[in-house]
């Protein structure tokens, strides 16, 4: 996890599992609405139950910046990863395995997230075509599994993040890109796997993590609560 978080490591002692709660199937939670998280998942042959959050994300920095003084821009996906991940738990019947996440751009020093309007996004890709940014992916991941079920109690997160190369779009690219209407509602204003695939010359990093979900990361954190990436797979079909 990077620093400024407490968090990793964390037991029973600080998030009591749910107790006497049968494990569900599929036994992961996610905590999002995000489409290209679900889809990365779906991909990768992991069974799921979405429960968007509902977070007020701008209260949420605003308290964990009163509280810290200040915080990295990797820290702070993070710390809004956590909140979505433990409203979701506090919201769900419990013995889920919970996954939140949260993603944002950083760009020239600053972070940006979703621009949602189409003059806020055409005015971000005036500003990065032709130049690098990074992408920082918060994950959370809350093991509210039953003791008996192995289920450890754990709360902790980690981001993963990217850099990001932008073509030298023309005006008229801009415009129709911001036409289609997805760069309103993602972070950074840009997809890799969809309209906006053909405007990122290259990435350096995980390209999952720039959809939202890197899946290596999930991997090392399942296996911080004995779980393989296997177990959430959904089952081979019968012959």
């Amino acid at each position: 996890m990077s620093g400024g978080l407490t968090g990793k490591g964390e037991r029973a002692d600080a998030r009591p599992a749910t107790v006497g709660t049968p494990p569900h199937e599929p036994l992961l939670l996610l905590a999002s609405q995000s489409a290209g998280r679900k889809a990365v998942l779906s991909r990768a042959g992991i069974e799921f139950t979405a429960l968007p959050a509902d977070v007020d994300e701008d209260a949420v920095l605003a308290s964990a910046l009163d509280t810290s003084g200040q915080l990295a821009f990797e820290d702070r996906v993070l710390t809004l990863a956590r909140a979505k991940a433990e409203a979701s738990c506090a919201a769900s019947e419990g013995g889920y395995v919970v996954l939140g996440g949260d993603s944002m751009l950083e760009f020239e020093g600053e972070l940006v997230g979703k621009p949602r309007t189409a003059e806020t996004a055409r005015e971000r890709w005036h500003a990065m075509r032709g130049k690098k940014a990074r992408l920082h992916s918060g994950h959370w991941l809350i093991d509210d599994r039953d003791p008996l079920d192995g289920g450890t109690g754990a709360t902790f997160g980690e981001t993963a993040s990217t850099n990001v190369y932008f073509a030298d779009l023309s005006d008229a690219e801009i415009d129709a890109y911001v036409e289609t209407g997805e760069p309103l509602w993602v972070a950074g204003a840009f997809t890799i796997d969809g309209y906006g695939g053909p405007f990122i010359e290259r990435i350096e990093g995980d390209h999952h993590a720039v959809i939202g979900l890197s899946l290596p990361l999930l991997r090392r954190m399942l296996r911080e609560i004995s779980l393989a990436v296997s177990d959430l797979w959904r089952p081979a079909p019968m012959s």
